[in-house]
């Protein structure tokens, strides 16, 4: 399975920043976006493309357009949502579907509480958005919700990975392309990433 982190100076200087307790809601939120901007166009780079007769100001020509299956975001509720943005920026005409996963603290295995995806989902290449890929338990489940589905084609972007949750991705389904800002030491006691940056859903919302 591709593992890509994107080691970009831009990446990498505003993931300092959300890696800072001391930076407020309302910057965190912008430069989730900022950084989801980025990692999406890593993660599209080998969308397929065909090439097309366009009408320029002085003459025709052929010029590529991504070509083949569309694009469905999905985000894993609720600190996903805080990604969308970046990503519809850039691929507009994708259409969205809600994951909705939380920890059980105690045991750490994710529970699904809601899952509304496009009807057409078989028929897209599939993003995943959750900005911590922490234990992986939680990913991997919203992986098998869209399989089950039908998504042939699924690609995760997190903005801090474990190599625990890198490794449960690898293991449990293979063909699943990562790309990630940050690659971290590894996970505390309670399941938490280290350094990371704290609970991104709480960061991005204000809730604690």
């Amino acid at each position: 399975m591709p593992v890509t982190e994107v080691r970009h100076p831009l990446v990498q200087h505003k993931l300092s920043y959300l890696r800072d307790r001391d930076t407020p809601t309302v910057h965190f939120r912008k430069l989730v976006n900022e950084v989801t901007l980025l990692l999406t166009y890593e993660a599209t780079k080998d969308l397929p493309t065909e090439n097309v007769e366009v009408e320029t100001p002085l003459e025709r020509a052929q010029f590529p357009r991504i070509s083949g299956k569309k694009v469905a975001v999905c985000p894993i509720l609720r600190a996903g949502v805080g990604m969308l943005d970046g990503v519809l920026s850039l691929i507009s005409s994708a259409r969205v579907g809600f994951i909705g996963m939380y920890r059980d603290e105690e045991t750490l295995e994710p529970v699904e509480y809601y899952a509304k995806l496009p009807a057409d989902v078989a028929e897209r290449d599939v993003i995943l958005l959750d900005p911590m890929l922490a234990t992986g338990n939680s990913t991997a489940a919203a992986v098998r919700t869209v399989k089950q589905a039908g998504a042939t084609s699924v690609r995760l972007i997190a903005i801090i990975a474990a190599p625990e949750g890198v490794e449960h991705i690898t293991r449990e389904h293979p063909e699943v392309e990562i790309v990630v800002a940050a690659i971290d030491r590894g996970l505390n006691e309670q399941g938490f990433i280290v350094p990371g940056l704290g609970d991104a859903g709480d960061r991005l919302y204000g809730t604690k």
